[in-house]
């Protein structure tokens, strides 16, 4: 069965169109992905942004109580994992976990090791850059945003604060947010993608086997039973309903085969 003409011709045509079809939704899948995650980090970088500036007015005043509770209400958020205020240093002067102040962070960690890199400090960095994914003791899968606080001259010129204008950095924003609305996100996007890849293979694969069939295949099988009624006795038959080279072939069989007939039937010259 394998040896058929169908078999060897829709079988690698088949298997191509599959593999075609998987690869390019593969590919979209991957896309897709990588921009929801972009978006992701987009989002958690305003976030996290938006809660420096919340932040700045108490810092300006040297309000500690007023920081602590701004930094403890967007700590309870459902979906923030961390929120933390270190200094230069890397003394962690505000938390939402209150076990975290008064300690240090690890320079070498994934959110650190981005502006701390061969001795030397980045004061500026790119949005994707301040974005770490990891997953923390609880199991729970984090992205963390990490948003340096920069000197200004509403800093350094505040009758509070003992910042000079050659200080660039006064301390650095930490906070972490779940990625569970983004796991399952993905996850109802793979499950959709692979309804649509098996839906798409489907309808393409049968689509083009049905024309493969019925254009080239149907026409064979048509031509390879009137050249076998051609080889008999009966070669007056009618042409079958084919096309093009099809037609032609068809023409050609049956006039050979005449010809053929008549040299048999015609005596042969005597020497």
């Amino acid at each position: 069965m394998l040896n058929s003409i169908n078999c060897r011709a829709i079988l690698p045509v088949a298997c191509a169109v599959t593999c075609f079809v998987i690869a390019c939704c593969f590919l979209l899948y991957s896309f897709i992905k990588s921009d929801l995650v972009r978006g992701e980090i987009e989002h958690a970088s305003a976030f996290a942004d938006t809660v420096v500036k919340s932040t700045r007015y108490a810092m300006l005043h040297d309000d500690r109580e007023t920081l602590r509770e701004i930094i403890r209400n967007v700590g309870e958020q459902q979906q923030v994992e961390h929120l933390r205020i270190f200094n230069k240093k890397g003394l962690i002067m505000f938390s939402e976990d209150d076990a975290e102040i008064n300690r240090f962070v690890d320079k070498n960690a994934a959110g650190c090791s981005v502006c701390h890199v061969g001795g030397e400090t980045k004061h500026h960095i790119g949005t994707m850059d301040k974005a770490r994914q990891f997953t923390n003791p609880s199991g729970n899968s984090v992205l963390a945003i990490t948003v340096p606080v920069y000197n200004a001259p509403d800093c350094y010129t505040s009758n509070c604060h003992v910042h000079d204008a050659s200080q660039t950095l006064l301390g650095t924003l930490d906070i972490g947010l779940s990625q569970a609305p983004l796991q399952r996100t993905m996850g109802m996007l793979q499950n959709r993608m692979i309804v649509f890849t098996g839906m798409l293979l489907v309808l393409t694969v049968g689509a083009v086997c049905a024309l493969l069939y019925r254009q080239i295949l149907m026409p064979i099988h048509k031509l390879a039973i009137f050249t076998e009624k051609q080889s008999s006795a009966n070669l007056d038959q009618e042409i079958p309903d084919l096309t093009g080279d099809m037609a032609r072939l068809a023409k050609a069989y049956q006039r050979m085969a005449q010809r053929l007939r008549e040299l048999e039937k015609s005596p042969p010259e005597k020497n």
